[in-house]
């Protein structure tokens, strides 16, 4: 799978609106040297399958074989970038989902969302 981003790297591309988001915690916008540190260790990328998108934001990710690998949230509805089954994939240590091109930057269970 193709984790390389589709979109700038300059702060304006970070959010899908052109708009800063207050926070840069996980959930909320993609921080630069965040997204540098992603793409800088790709063998921290894990593919997988998009479950269905909840309007908590929540978001379930799916093995191949059906296993649940994690759950994600972001402040945004991820609806907008992944459907259900589209495959994605989630970097373990920098916590950024890649969906459709986009990299967005996620919460897991373990870290609270901050809303």
């Amino acid at each position: 799978m193709n984790t390389s981003p589709r979109i700038a790297h300059t702060a304006a591309a970070l959010h899908p609106a052109g708009d800063m988001c207050a926070h840069a915690t996980p959930g909320h916008d993609l921080h630069p040297v965040q997204r540098r540190l992603a793409a800088a260790t790709p063998t921290r990328w894990v593919d997988a399958l998009a479950g269905s998108t909840g309007d908590d934001g929540w978001l379930e990710l799916f093995s191949l074989d059906g296993e649940r690998v994690a759950r994600v949230w972001h402040h945004e509805h991820l609806g907008e970038i992944v459907r259900a089954g589209d495959p994605v994939a989630l970097h373990t240590r920098y916590h950024v989902l890649s969906a459709a091109g986009e990299w967005r930057n996620v919460a897991d269970e373990e870290r609270a969302p901050l809303a």
